[in-house]
């Protein structure tokens, strides 16, 4: 059955625990500009949690008890455990609590939800979606899991009754939502701690897709094998569906174009009968972010765009320019010639894709890797897919497993990785001297790319200064 989520009204005061988190802040920054009063704590400050506070919110350092009072709702996330001092204040004292899903979907409210779900790709697509929408002229209300280049926030209230989210199912969160248009840019085992099998995952997708209104439409890449047999599942059942990709009978299919460093291009033909007019349309797709997985990204935007009877050439000048999200292939800086990125790929066909987009950029050059494994589950049951992917790499450096909300497993480490490599460097637990190894090997031309969903992002600023601070090259 459908969750049906409390209004705004029925909310009153909502207070966030861990407000300072990509998904948590998204929440508050909308329900800030929809006039709800506010609040929310996390461990330290930050940049985002000083914008939450210049809007209004009431922000606390540090979690206590005494933080929630006033407050008439609380929402966590996944992360949050029940012997949090503000959840356990919030269960005492009967607040309602959400999850931060649960709280987004009261955000939507009545406006046309396009939930953009799958795998890899979600953050890319919704950001896509949200650029080209906006400078198409609809001013949609968006919630993204990642700052969107261009528009310097992960989250904002729009005036257009549309509303643009990427949609979580690593915890089956993204349950929780209403869509009109359900996008699904693939479909993996991935989050086996929490489903369990394969098949699991593949039924909380059917479960996703069943959520759409009999006038709703699933959007699904059919270079995908999971999402293009959802699709095929959903297509039986009656829902309408347009498919999108490489693939020869694709909706909107893409006709592969240029490769050009960090520039890609693409014709886009667009078949009969979906847009005013019935004829067939071709158009020329220019991004400028490197790959083929993101030429498909912004192809399920262009989807969108003809679900929701946008321009198309709008649409098309609207992806132009997209500049990126941060932490896919994200610029860092640079020295001696070498430049480093960062991306957030954290399963292996996300490492395949960054390493082929990687390949595009450095060209003749070489690309050098430091890679971080992101849970002890995933590591276990992907370490050979990981190896496969990493060995794309010309030198790759793969740091300790970041645990995040998992406890170590007795036998899982990184070197289930990297005993499988076959390219230089390999296991490298001293954070330091994998940096140093990394920089002096690089020459001018070569990039750079620190990988994984953990904290080896903070190490592209070392990286540069090591560059930077090199004698020779």
């Amino acid at each position: 059955m459908a969750y049906i989520p409390p209004t705004l009204a029925e909310l009153g005061r909502v207070h966030f625990i861990g407000m300072g988190g990509a998904g948590m802040s998204a929440i508050a920054r909308i329900m800030l500009g929809q006039g709800v009063a506010v609040s929310g704590s996390d461990a330290r400050n930050s940049a985002g949690l000083e914008q939450l506070k210049g809007m209004g919110a009431a922000v606390f350092l540090g979690q206590a008890a005494g933080n929630v009072a006033g407050a008439d709702t609380v929402v966590v996330s996944t992360a949050i455990r029940e012997s949090n001092p503000e959840l356990a204040a919030a269960r005492a004292a009967g607040l309602r609590v959400l999850h931060r899903s649960q709280a987004l979907a009261s955000a939507m409210a009545d406006d046309a939800v396009v939930a953009i779900a799958g795998t890899h790709g979600k953050t890319t697509t919704t950001s896509m979606a949200t650029v080209m929408l906006r400078a198409a002229g609809v001013d949609a209300s968006f919630a993204v899991g990642g700052t969107v280049q261009g528009l310097g926030v992960n989250a904002a209230h729009g005036t257009a009754p549309v509303f643009v989210a990427e949609a979580d199912e690593s915890d089956a969160s993204f349950l929780n939502y209403r869509p009109q248009v359900a996008v699904v840019t693939n479909l993996e085992a991935d989050h086996l701690d929490h489903y369990g099998t394969a098949e699991a995952v593949f039924a909380a997708f059917e479960d996703f897709v069943a959520l759409l209104p009999a006038d709703g439409t699933l959007v699904a890449c059919l270079d995908d094998a999971g999402s293009a047999a959802l699709a095929a599942h959903a297509a039986a059942a009656g829902t309408r569906c347009l498919g999108y990709g490489f693939a020869d009978g694709a909706d909107i299919r893409l006709v592969p174009g240029e490769r050009d460093g960090l520039r890609t291009s693409a014709s886009v033909v667009v078949r009969s009968g979906l847009l005013p007019g019935g004829e067939a349309q071709e158009v020329e797709l220019r991004l400028g972010v490197p790959g083929d997985h993101n030429l498909r990204n912004a192809a399920a935007a262009l989807a969108v765009a003809v679900v929701l009877g946008v321009d198309l050439s709008a649409a098309v000048a609207g992806l132009a320019q997209f500049s990126g999200a941060a932490r896919r292939f994200e610029a860092k800086g640079e020295g001696r010639g070498v430049a480093v990125y960062d991306d957030y790929a954290h399963h292996p066909t996300e490492v395949t894709a960054a390493l082929h987009a990687a390949r595009t950029v450095a060209g003749s050059h070489k690309v050098h890797v430091l890679f971080q494994p992101h849970l002890f589950s995933r590591t276990a049951e992907f370490a050979a897919e990981f190896a496969q992917a990493l060995d794309l790499a010309d030198t790759v450096a793969v740091l300790d497993i970041y645990p995040a909300r998992e406890d170590p497993v007795p036998g899982v480490t990184s070197e289930l990785i990297t005993s499988r490599l076959h390219k230089p460097t390999g296991y490298a637990p001293d954070t330091a001297a994998a940096v140093a190894q990394l920089a002096g090997g690089a020459v001018a031309g070569d990039i750079i790319l620190t990988v994984g969903a953990g904290d080896v992002t903070e190490l592209g600023p070392d990286l540069v200064a090591a560059l930077q601070g090199h004698g020779h090259g």
